[in-house]
């Protein structure tokens, strides 16, 4: 982000730019920024955009050919092309010989770092990746936004909304919009007013229900899962994020014995920094032939529901009665 930000305060522009990573909101600023940048905001003339796979490279290329109208530069914006993940040899061949009177932003959610067309962008032009931030930097930006709203907030109460919200900065501006509105008139933002307005993430409520099943409270773990269904979530989904809850929890326990870093553990099994001491607590509660045999009975499970042998809420109902009892 940093050397982006550096090309735009200089105004020393790359002829190709890859914006990817997890952090969606961040990408989209960004992207945002650049095109703002490089281009009039007013100018349609000479601005492109392309969105989802099927793209046709040769009419990416014939665009960046033409010569921009009565403008300094011609801008390109792909977004989830597939061009970065799968092979594509026309865009992969073209990307060094772009010319200075065009630059192509890429935005992709998915890219292969080993393939051809990454290597032509990262060589030419400039690759960025917008990781999920960690607590502190989220914390810090939550401030600044409710600063500039003449709001305070206490450290219990923040982590309180994180808790809740998670890491995804476009799920946190949707609910910390939500916050102002319910909070309209007043300084402070309290816990019960986070508790009383913000939604929780549906990964919050399988995380409590697997601490149901770790403290062997059945009926506490079967009232989440009904909260799960009556807020609409599919069984077989649900089914999903518990197999993916107790496979992060298998690969921290096996990290964890390694003795590896926590940063590197919580990136390894896709955990959010922030919550990572709550994931250690849980997967101590476990031992690892159990946590594998879980996982290979989510599989089960999918298996019998798929073939038509066994319902899906009832599936998902047994598989949790059989770890909590």
């Amino acid at each position: 982000m940093k050397m982006l930000m550096e090309d735009i305060k200089n105004r020393q522009f790359k002829r190709v730019y890859l914006l990817t990573g997890e952090e969606i909101y961040l990408r989209n600023q960004y992207r945002k920024r650049l095109r703002e940048a490089l281009i009039d905001p007013e100018d349609t003339m000479n601005v492109s955009v392309y969105e989802g796979k099927g793209i046709n490279p040769k009419e990416i290329i014939d665009l960046a050919e033409t010569m921009p109208f009565f403008a300094e530069r011609r801008v390109i914006l792909i977004e989830d092309s597939g061009f970065v993940k799968n092979a594509c040899p026309e865009m992969a061949e073209y990307i060094p010989d772009i010319p200075e009177s065009a630059c192509i932003i890429f935005s992709e959610t998915e890219v292969d770092k080993r393939g051809k067309v990454y290597k032509a962008i990262k060589n030419t032009g400039r690759v960025v990746e917008f990781k999920r931030q960690d607590e502190r930097t989220l914390a810090r930006w939550v401030l600044g936004i409710l600063k500039k709203e003449g709001k305070n907030i206490t450290e219990e109460t923040m982590h309180a909304f994180l808790g809740r919200t998670g890491s995804d900065m476009e799920n946190i501006e949707r609910e910390l919009e939500k916050l102002l509105c319910y909070t309209l008139g007043r300084e402070v933002i309290t816990t019960k007013d986070v508790e009383e307005i913000c939604t929780e993430q549906t990964e919050n409520r399988i995380f409590e229900m697997i601490q149901a099943i770790t403290e062997k409270n059945q009926k506490k773990a079967l009232n989440l899962y009904a909260d799960l269904l009556e807020m609409k979530e599919p069984p077989m989904r649900i089914l999903f994020l518990i197999a993916r809850q107790f496979n992060q929890l298998l690969q921290l326990k096996s990290l964890s014995a390694q003795g590896m870093e926590k940063g590197e553990m919580a990136k390894k099994a896709g955990v959010p920094p922030f919550a990572l001491g709550k994931y250690l607590a849980q997967c101590r509660k476990f031992t690892s032939p159990i946590l594998k045999k879980a996982v290979e009975d989510c599989i089960e499970t999918e298996e019998l529901v798929k073939t038509g042998r066994l319902g899906d809420q009832i599936g998902v109902e047994l598989l949790i009665m059989k770890y909590s009892g």
